[in-house]
């Protein structure tokens, strides 16, 4: 009996296996179909940035960057951070690689992000995005492509029934700073009875009280000043045109003045894709414009709109897709004909048609193995009694003529 303790996985981490696994690759695969539909151009980007790179973008006082950050000191005694999003880093390489010259540029990306918070249902510490963003484009028909975009992307998936998008307009700089200087006046009058969160939140980031979710919060924020009473006529129009392309793509929404990003440089568009099948974590998609991002880097005013979604909760809703079903198994029923198994088996995958070999374990139970994996076409190979290998075919559901066409075509060696 071996003593070494096998060690355990960490909190917040998953393994990632089976049905759940296919549901994930499913996300991602249809990700990867539709963004080259609209034409994104796919990065990689590093998992560690230097540490400012997040703390600059999203801010010092955030929960992200005050509580949430795996931030290390490397053997150089620099601080890394692992990312907790993907949208800083983007901006970082569209200012220190050249892709300006690329401009309006359309990214997209999917892979790990790392958050040390609370693990819960469908959260992890190191979970999965898929992300896309348009810089350097500030006409409204760029948020207009990404929302159709996510939207079309929900119902590829199948799971556009019971997901709604929620709309709703920041402004632009003028109306978000007569917005803000509104909102702290009249949170100043209730200051005593806010929450202690919002107390602190209060001249800092007023905006941040509308989201919250302390009941005794609720009865103030619901008679807050609205944006819509602060909005300039630019401001206006462009959320007009946001709108009008929506409708003009078929893509259904709601208004929700309560859907605010506490950020200073988010600006006009906000929207979340929200579901009620998750229970509390309603949000399967979000996203929005960030004007002001590029020069809290050190770059250009640059504008920029984007969108990330969870994978691991869009692999929720998935329908169940159980573990794919073999497109033929080849059954090696003699085992002189063990070579031609693997042949065929070869011909088939390349052919297309996804393919099992069973050739071991006893020759009598090798059929009935291959009928329990439900596949659609079972290929059984013997040997005739002059040794050459004979074949019957079993088919149920599967691709008859592609299966023929690699048995005509297969010529033993």
């Amino acid at each position: 009996m071996s003593m070494i303790k096998t060690p355990k996985p960490i909190r917040g981490t998953q393994d990632i296996f089976g049905a759940e696994a296919e549901a994930f690759a499913f996300v991602t695969a249809t990700f990867e179909r539709i963004r080259k539909l609209y034409r994104f151009r796919r990065v990689e980007m590093p998992v560690f940035e230097k540490t400012e790179v997040f703390s600059r973008s999203l801010g010092e006082t955030t929960d992200v960057v005050s509580k949430e950050m795996y931030s290390f000191e490397d053997r150089g005694g620099e601080s890394l951070t692992l990312r907790p999003e993907f949208t800083a880093g983007i901006a970082r390489a569209y200012l220190t690689d050249g892709w300006k010259q690329y401009a309006p540029l359309k990214v997209a990306t999917h892979g790990p992000l790392f958050r040390y918070e609370r693990p819960q249902k469908g959260r992890y510490r190191q979970f999965h995005q898929i992300d896309a963003e348009v810089i350097g484009a500030a006409e409204p028909q760029a948020d207009v492509e990404l929302l159709v975009m996510a939207d079309h992307l929900l119902r590829e998936l199948g799971i556009a029934d019971g997901v709604t998008l929620q709309l709703n307009t920041l402004g632009d700089g003028e109306s978000r700073e007569n917005w803000r200087a509104a909102l702290v006046e009249y949170f100043r009058a209730h200051r005593d009875e806010l929450s202690e969160d919002s107390q602190d939140r209060l001249e800092r980031n007023p905006l941040r009280i509308l989201d919250s979710k302390d009941p005794r919060d609720k009865p103030f924020t619901a008679d807050a000043p609205r944006i819509d009473d602060y909005l300039s006529d630019a401001a206006k129009d462009f959320f007009a045109q946001v709108t009008e392309g929506l409708d003009a793509a078929g893509v259904a929404w709601e208004r929700n003045p309560a859907l605010v990003r506490g950020l200073d440089y988010y600006r006009h568009t906000a929207f979340e894709f929200v579901t009620d099948r998750l229970g509390a974590q309603g949000t399967v998609l979000g996203g929005g414009r960030y004007d002001g991002l590029m020069e809290s880097l050190g770059g250009a005013a640059t504008p920029a709109v984007g969108w990330a979604a969870g994978i691991e909760r869009l692999a929720m809703l998935v329908e169940e897709l159980g573990e794919p079903v073999p497109d033929i198994i080849v059954v090696v029923e003699d085992d002189a004909m063990r070579a031609d198994g693997v042949g065929l088996t070869a011909a088939m995958r390349r052919a297309g048609l996804a393919s099992e070999l069973i050739a071991t374990g006893s020759a009598r139970k090798r059929y009935d193995k291959a009928v329990k994996q439900n596949a659609k076409a079972i290929l059984a190979l013997t040997a005739g009694d002059d040794g050459a290998m004979q074949h019957r075919l079993r088919i149920d559901g599967g691709d008859e003529a592609a299966i023929d066409a690699v048995l005509k075509g297969y010529s033993p060696n």
